[in-house]
């Protein structure tokens, strides 16, 4: 092994690599980070650009995907950086910037996911009273707490320093030039761990309610079909809509859950054991985390009729051409 600075005594060891392995992986985590980026660049666009789509679910979706592009622009390319060299080439300054943002934009995520839950519960569960309940300005109101409550929330964690209060020794034995890894205290991993399982347990619980009602709404259409002989009404293409993209963003969550929780469950675990994760596991587990960032776009992409149409219209390079903003991207 060797140092990152050669002339500094206290640099911080380069774990070795071989050449092959590290453009392997500079390869996978740049393909990762152009999917992120390019991803969720393109549900920015599709959903502020067409008119059919400025809905109060998609407000919230747009939201989220502008975290998850912050993360690809923001934060994945300098720890594909950090984690190929083992070492941190940015400096002090931006190092924690980088740990602010990256704490930002993900716990983002998370409410984001939660509101969506909570819009799609209302939207299922009272399809009547949901135009009246859920409206733009309330999909307003529930971006601003979640931006606010994220960006505000990790301003303390990094830069206050309470998050290494009674970890000093800890800090100082592992602190060398060249090192970029956040510490944090058992008081502030148990406020960010419990806030990540209610809010986990509050989707698990609304998309279970979701489901069951999704799923008694469609036995009850099914039987009227079947004795009037009649196609569908406007009424239950509405609900059929709604219940897929309830099913559509069931997954996202589902997806979310399975990439975030091992991350919690090994923060943990230090916290409160004291047991030291090994790099490469800690290493795996993050960027298993990071990944959430790019499932978003493809999971629309695979589920979403009107993402995939709008993508052909944004990649054809019409939307330059022609004034295609009102086009019907999907039958109402």
């Amino acid at each position: 092994s060797s140092t990152v600075f050669i002339a500094q005594n206290d640099s911080c060891y380069k774990t070795p690599c071989s050449p092959g392995v590290r453009v392997a992986l500079y390869i996978v985590l740049g393909l990762l980070t152009t999917l992120t980026v390019g991803g969720n660049l393109m549900v920015i666009v599709s959903i502020i650009y067409f008119k059919q789509l400025h809905t109060p679910t998609n407000v919230l979706i747009v939201s989220l995907a502008c975290a998850d592009f912050g993360v690809g622009l923001s934060v994945l390319p300098f720890s594909t950086v950090r984690s190929v060299e083992t070492c941190w080439y940015f400096g002090k300054i931006f190092c924690r910037f980088h740990s602010y943002l990256d704490l930002s934009f993900s716990l983002a995520s998370l409410f984001h996911l939660c509101f969506i839950s909570v819009d799609r519960y209302i939207a299922v569960t009272d399809p009547l009273i949901y135009p009246v309940k859920f409206t733009l300005p309330v999909s307003g109101v529930f971006i601003a707490v979640a931006w606010t409550f994220s960006l505000v929330y990790s301003f303390l964690v990094v830069y206050t320093g309470a998050n290494e209060e009674e970890l000093q020794e800890i800090v100082n034995a592992f602190t060398c030039v060249g090192s970029c890894q956040g510490t944090f205290n058992k008081i502030w991993v148990t406020v960010v761990c419990l806030l990540y399982f209610i809010l986990s347990c509050t989707m698990i619980a609304l998309y279970s309610k979701i489901f069951a009602v999704a799923k008694r709404q469609a036995r009850m259409i099914e039987v009227l079909n079947n004795k009037t002989q009649s196609p569908d009404n406007y009424s239950d293409r509405v609900q059929k809509r709604e219940r897929k993209a309830a099913k559509t963003l069931g997954i996202a969550v589902i997806t979310f859950l399975v990439l975030w929780s091992p991350y919690f469950i090994i923060v943990m675990i230090y916290a409160f054991l004291n047991f030291i994760t090994p790099t490469l596991i800690f290493e795996i587990l993050v960027w298993f985390s990071y990944s959430n960032s790019a499932m978003n776009p493809l999971i629309y992409s695979l589920f979403y009729p009107w993402f995939r149409n709008a993508m052909k219209v944004i990649l054809s390079c019409k939307i330059l051409h022609l004034d295609c903003s009102e086009m019907r991207l999907f039958s109402e």
